[in-house]
């Protein structure tokens, strides 16, 4: 159980689903006013893990507002999780889709090929902004389906809010993990929150 209660800094319902299907207790304060865009030349692993850092800095921010109307009061405890997921493949970086037409773009690009999916995971604690910041890479390869077979995935708009246009929780038989954690590839690695909230000292062992 927690020591301090856990806020998701996050609107995505996988990385909830993922979090209560582990047994954790949490609530949800979603970043605001983060852009997700990668700077110019900005490899993969440090775009995940500046934006990791900037949705829990601007959730702790939303907290400190929310709960501590008094400037000179202080903050009540409490432990922020933000994380933040893109695709790579050739050195692309596959965040969201925009619209359909961007998401076969990425789809296209990602069949037949081995690719990365890459998340950045940050703990930050209120009241002393201190954080942990790591990342998670997964080894993925996607067979190389057909266009029809890529078209039909399209209907189904699963697609949508998902890096790389696709989600491995959809049970697709055509994308295969070679190397890394499942739970990733969804939205959230849960072995490395784990380990880093056991490393806080913050919670015992699930």
């Amino acid at each position: 159980m927690p020591r301090q209660p856990l806020v998701l800094a996050s609107s995505s319902p996988r990385r909830r689903q993922l979090l209560l299907d582990a047994g954790y207790q949490f609530t949800i304060q979603p970043p605001t006013d983060v852009n997700e865009d990668p700077l110019p030349g900005e490899p993969p692993e440090l775009l995940v893990r500046r934006l990791a850092l900037a949705k829990a800095q601007s959730t702790a921010r939303q907290l400190n507002s929310l709960l501590n109307p008094e400037p000179r009061a202080p903050s009540p405890e409490s432990l922020i999780l933000a994380c933040d997921t893109v695709a790579e493949c050739s050195g692309q970086i596959l965040g969201k889709p925009a619209d359909r037409n961007d998401a076969r773009r990425m789809l296209a690009l990602l069949r037949g090929r081995e690719h990365r999916v890459i998340s950045g995971l940050c703990l930050w604690r209120l009241p002393t902004g201190d954080h942990r910041l790591e990342i998670d890479i997964t080894r993925l390869v996607m067979d190389p389906i057909s266009e029809e077979a890529l078209e039909n995935y399209l209907d189904t708009n699963q697609w949508q809010g998902k890096a790389g246009a696709f989600g491995y929780q959809d049970g697709l038989d055509w994308v295969h993990i070679l190397a890394g954690s499942e739970s990733n590839v969804v939205g959230l690695p849960m072995q490395l929150l784990a380990r880093m909230l056991n490393e806080f000292g913050l919670f015992s062992p699930q």
